[in-house]
């Protein structure tokens, strides 16, 4: 008899897939309740949208939750990583160090205040910025370090500050991935001059289109002001009543006018319904880190596969998990590649899965060529900046996130059968990893 031929294990080559349930609602975010509803529509019945009262509300309840003295609300994140730059004191012919894998947000408005961004390469197990590429890296011009908690990881702070404080130079966090993380059980955004993030509908403290800064800093507070929040610098307008934030009298002859000529001011639905989520915010993040370490757990000694999240000792932790990733080491698995082991995952039944994260930004065109001002030159070097400009092979680690990393399942409830299934899938392709090949 002919020996029957082998039948295959994985999906991807016609076997039997790993997820076959439907998940439910365990990826479904956020949470929308009723109290969510009557406080926007609270507002809209009103027609308060442009006002303040209850983003000031919102504010001192995110302060207070952070053990922050000053929070300022935003239209979006990107504006208050913009509004932290400027107060920072970053301006035409500066620089600032930044760390190639983030999305843009983090330094592109860089640009529009005629400064350059230095890009500092990754460490491969935090895919957060290495704090050894960051002294050689500071010249006369250097204003600002811009850390990124990147996918939840919090940046290792402690000498990011060191040097920082050496060079006498402004840190910004950007905490867009990390609400409520912690370093050593510091909170992110609470150690460096200022933090700011995004508070849109995807993240894991999710509100709307919107975003928030935090500082214990009162003249980087009253800069922000000033910058983009006209209506609180003493002048009255239809919506706001007098608000006379800004003591500063460098700043207050600028009083009714934005400084930056942008309009910062947080859409008070998002507000509104902020000041409920913030609420549940630390049980349902405590839910998804459960849910997180379980699927984590679940995968401990894979082959090929490392869990994205700080030793378990060190209390610290990933806040919410937001764009939640896993370290790819391809020589574990007989060289497979990222791209591939993650086809053979979604083969399984978790469309999700994709390799590396946001693009290195240091290879990217608009920081090598753009001309925002017309200026007949790249932004990068028309106000006298060092050219800091960084071609290919200059980060190898950034380079390589589609190599090293990969996204997984961002549960939102701790069902254990659900995300052991889930696991199951990325354990049974890392194990039969010689198949795909």
């Amino acid at each position: 008899m002919k020996p029957q031929p082998k039948k295959p294990t994985l999906a991807i080559n016609g076997g039997p897939k790993a997820l076959t349930k439907d998940a439910g609602d365990i990826f479904k975010w956020p949470i929308v309740t009723k109290a969510d509803e009557n406080a926007v529509l609270d507002v809209l019945r009103r027609g308060a949208m442009s006002g303040t009262d209850i983003t000031k509300h919102f504010e001192k309840e995110y302060a207070d939750w952070m053990g922050m003295k000053f929070a300022l609300g935003y239209c979006n994140g990107t504006e208050s990583l913009r509004a932290a730059m400027w107060a920072c004191g970053l301006g035409a012919g500066d620089e600032m160090i930044c760390p190639s894998v983030t999305y843009w947000a983090s330094c592109t408005a860089a640009l529009t205040l005629g400064a350059a961004v230095n890009f500092a390469e990754i460490l491969p197990d935090t895919l957060c910025i290495d704090p050894k590429d960051i002294e050689h890296r500071i010249g006369p011009r250097t204003k600002v370090i811009m850390v990124v908690h990147y996918c939840g990881y919090p940046c290792d702070m402690d000498p990011i500050m060191k040097i920082a404080r050496k060079h006498k130079l402004k840190v910004i966090e950007d905490v867009s991935h990390a609400h409520g993380g912690r370093y050593k059980g510091k909170m992110l955004g609470t150690m460096g001059d200022i933090g700011a993030m995004s508070l849109m509908a995807g993240k894991s403290l999710a509100i709307g289109e919107a975003g928030i800064m935090v500082t214990n800093n009162r003249d980087l507070y009253e800069r922000c002001v000033a910058y983009g929040h006209y209506e609180r610098t003493g002048l009255p307008s239809n919506f706001n009543a007098v608000d006379r934030s800004i003591f500063n009298p460098a700043l207050n002859k600028f009083a009714g006018l934005p400084l930056g000529g942008y309009k910062h001011r947080m859409n008070q639905t998002c507000s509104a319904m902020g000041r409920e989520q913030l609420k549940h915010y630390d049980r349902r993040m405590a839910e998804i880190q459960a849910a997180m370490n379980r699927f984590w757990d679940l995968l401990d000694g894979v082959p090929g596969l490392k869990a994205h999240r700080p030793p378990a000792n060190s209390k610290s932790t990933m806040g919410g998990w937001y764009a939640a990733r896993g370290l790819y080491r391809a020589e574990e698995l007989g060289g497979l590649s990222c791209e591939k082991f993650c086809a053979a995952v979604r083969a399984e039944g978790f469309g999700g899965c994709s390799p590396g994260a946001n693009m290195p930004l240091h290879t990217h065109a608009v920081f090598h060529e753009a001309d925002l001002f017309n200026m007949g030159k790249p932004t990068m070097i028309s106000f006298g900046q060092r050219d800091v400009r960084q071609g290919p092979g200059s980060l190898p680690v950034a380079e390589s996130i589609r190599e090293i990393a990969y996204s997984i399942p961002w549960f939102k409830h701790d069902r254990p059968a659900i995300i052991k299934a889930h696991a199951q899938a990325y354990r049974k392709v890392a194990e039969h990893a010689d198949e795909v090949r």
